[in-house]
């Protein structure tokens, strides 16, 4: 057998039961999976149990977790805190048709800690989040139109899941797609165009401060100050979603860059492991929901501030202050390091990029400057991201598909230098396949 072969048989071999439930699976559900990006072929393993930094499957392998629910568990599974916050809510119920007091304690820790936010809602995911945040911003502005980044990814609602191609477009109206302007992240050039043209009919840039499932390129200097003036200029909003880079700092990323929003989208680690989202902004656009108001934007949700959702959150929150985001960026700037030199002493052109407890894996050595040179890198790297992951797996270390990386705070060094470790075996067993993908992979 091939490099290939070998990889996909010992993944087949390791994972029977997996394979079984997969096939019963996809009787039920579209090929047999509920979230498009969980899924890698030949079919995901079945996780069962999550404790600390390790996963167990329905085979009974272990894994170093260094997904974590694509971030959003910061704390890693069945923490400690966060079960007692949960589970100390579960026995009064767990929602009711009224406000409640966790909602309120939340929300003002987040007032406290995030630059933009004077006032916020709750929702149940970063879906919802970046949806209603462009909701205030029209409804604020007057306005439809919407700026967004070439590649961003904002969640699954009509204008976040547009991408300015038609057949990917499938099913989003033709009117809502006249209304998205596509620019090209870095680039101030592409977004002062639609403004110099449209501004008129513009309502706000919506932005991830770095795109995370976008390939973390890294925002140049002058690049989130510059939409910061632009969006000034023009007299439109400014969207920052900060539903994963929240992590960044006690104030997210806006507070690291020195830059406020109008609005942002949160989620992920304010839900402590539950289904969560948030928006909030200066409060004069915030107003825009108020109940009292004659002219009110109706915004209501079964689930919307859920009480055990708000309480394990709450608890998420506060064990994340600054000295623990200081350690687990450390954690990430020591991963990406070692990936980084993993690739050079395998002589393959590869490299990560990273922002604190994030990384991300790429098959170039080339600019990174937006979505579309990461795109490219896949494409030319052919079946080896897939092939890295498999055998990644293999050798128990869990990531993403795509070569995204993220660091909890229940990891350890000893943790960390594994993952390196093992990241290091499982480039030198592919070397020998990367000349047949694309020999210039090869330094």
């Amino acid at each position: 057998m091939n490099i290939p072969e070998q990889i996909i048989a010992r993944y087949l071999a390791r994972t029977p039961k997996s394979q079984a439930l997969n096939e019963r699976a996809r009787r039920v559900m579209p090929g047999g999976d509920t979230r498009t990006g969980t899924y890698y072929a030949p079919y995901p393993a079945y996780m069962v149990k999550g404790s600390g930094a390790t996963l167990t499957d329905l085979d009974g392998n272990q894994y170093l977790d260094l997904l974590n629910n694509f971030t959003s568990l910061v704390h890693g599974h069945a923490h400690p805190d966060l079960l007692r916050a949960a589970m100390g809510q579960l026995p009064d119920g767990t929602a009711y048709a009224s406000p409640m007091v966790p909602q309120v304690e939340l929300a003002e820790l987040l007032c406290e800690r995030v630059p933009s936010v004077e006032a916020v809602r709750f929702c149940n995911s970063g879906t919802e989040a970046t949806m209603l945040a462009v909701r205030a911003a029209r409804a604020y502005t007057g306005r439809s139109g919407i700026i967004k980044m070439r590649g961003g990814y904002h969640g699954s609602h009509d204008l976040a899941a547009a991408t300015a191609d038609p057949e990917a477009d499938r099913g989003i109206p033709d009117g809502l797609r006249q209304n998205i302007y596509f620019a090209t992240f870095n680039d101030l050039d592409s977004v002062e165009m639609h403004l110099r043209e449209h501004a008129d009919k513009i309502a706000a840039i919506l932005v991830e401060p770095v795109p995370n499932a976008g390939g973390i390129p890294i925002p140049h200097e002058n690049y989130l100050p510059g939409l910061r003036a632009l969006a000034d200029r023009y007299g439109v909003l400014l969207i920052f979603d900060e539903v994963v880079t929240l992590r960044l700092s006690e104030g997210g990323y806006q507070k690291i860059a020195g830059v406020t929003p109008d609005l942002t989208a949160m989620g992920k680690i304010i839900g402590g492991g539950f289904a969560v989202g948030a928006f909030g902004g200066r409060r004069a656009i915030m107003e825009e929901f108020n109940p009292t108001r004659k002219n009110k934007i109706t915004h209501s949700g079964t689930f919307n501030g859920h009480s055990v959702t708000m309480a394990a959150g709450l608890a998420s929150v506060r064990n994340l202050d600054q000295s623990a985001i200081d350690r687990i960026n450390t954690f990430g700037q020591i991963l990406a390091k070692g990936f980084d030199d993993a690739f050079v002493e395998a002589g393959i052109a590869g490299k990560t990029t990273s922002v604190g407890s994030l990384v991300q894996v790429h098959w170039q050595n080339g600019a990174i400057n937006n979505m579309q040179d990461v795109a490219r890198g896949f494409q030319d790297a052919g079946d080896l991201p897939y092939l890295l992951h498999l055998e990644l797996m293999n050798r128990g270390v869990f990531a993403a598909a795509r070569g995204e990386f993220n660091i909890s705070t229940v990891l350890t060094e000893a943790d960390v230098q594994r993952a390196i470790t093992v990241f290091n075996e499982a480039l030198q067993y592919l070397k020998p396949h990367v000349a047949e993908v694309n020999e210039t992979l090869l330094l």
